[in-house]
């Protein structure tokens, strides 16, 4: 007797089937309470969704199910539970573990270039450590350029895509009196913003994004090192674990 369809569905595709279902009914949800931006938002979602699938096709690789299945995750954790309900508000450290993943699957894909290159060119042979460079480097470069993405949306559009910190102490050479190069700390003791008090309020003030900013570069590079890592012993024979998020050439059925 045939197996049942479902029992043929692999793992990935099962994680891709209810993850489209879940943003479906999301998309459905948001066109019911009148919030257009956030059902656009599942509609771009599920377009991202097929991102893995047409990269594969285009330049002829295949994605190994695990780095495809934590893509789709890292969309669907980051548009629909990140931005739609609200998660980074909810939780904490949402945002870190996300730039964590991010920064992870950023350097699979800049290993992914060399190791490809390396391995379809017969006057190209890259040193193993020099791969995981380039790895942690592409995405190291991808992070800045996503916070200089977040930057721009706050400052031209009003945004608040860098999250900001209360400050509850002021460490700053400009503000020393005799002008010399030496820090002043100034413990805010008190603080008042259009007749309100923030310090009782709040506990401080706004740092406007900075401790954002390099917090999300920090845990990006725990990410990237981490990835860079993995393929670096990947590429010497000591540790196959890389195999699992690397994507390699298509090879010719006969």
């Amino acid at each position: 007797m045939e197996k049942k369809w479902y029992k043929k569905l692999s793992f990935k595709a099962c994680i891709y089937i209810f993850l489209r279902i879940f943003v479906v009914i999301c998309m459905i949800r948001q066109f019911y309470q009148g919030n257009l931006s956030n059902a656009l938002l599942c509609i771009l979602t599920l377009v991202l969704f097929s991102i893995p699938a047409f990269l594969e096709d285009k330049l002829n690789i295949e994605l190994p199910d695990a780095l495809e299945i934590i893509i789709l995750l890292f969309i669907f954790s980051s548009e629909i539970l990140g931005e739609i309900n609200e998660f980074y508000i909810h939780f904490k450290n949402w945002d870190l573990i996300l730039h964590t993943t991010n920064g992870f699957i950023m350097a699979g894909v800049g290993y992914s270039l060399v190791d490809l290159l390396n391995r379809n060119s017969s006057k190209i042979s890259l040193s193993p450590l020099y791969t995981a460079i380039v790895s942690l480097c592409f995405s190291m470069t991808i992070g800045v350029l996503w916070e200089f993405f977040e930057y721009s949306a706050d400052q031209f559009l009003g945004k608040d895509m860098q999250k900001d910190s209360i400050v509850t102490e002021i460490h700053s050479v400009t503000l020393n009196e005799k002008g010399k190069n030496e820090v002043v700390s100034i413990p805010i003791d008190s603080l008042l913003v259009n007749g309100e008090d923030w310090k009782e309020k709040y506990g401080g003030y706004l740092d406007i994004g900075l401790h954002d900013t390099m917090e999300d570069l920090f845990v990006n590079l725990i990410g990237a090192l981490s990835f860079s890592l993995f393929g670096y012993f990947y590429s010497i024979g000591k540790d196959s674990r890389a195999k699992y998020f690397i994507p390699k050439r298509k090879t010719k059925k006969s």
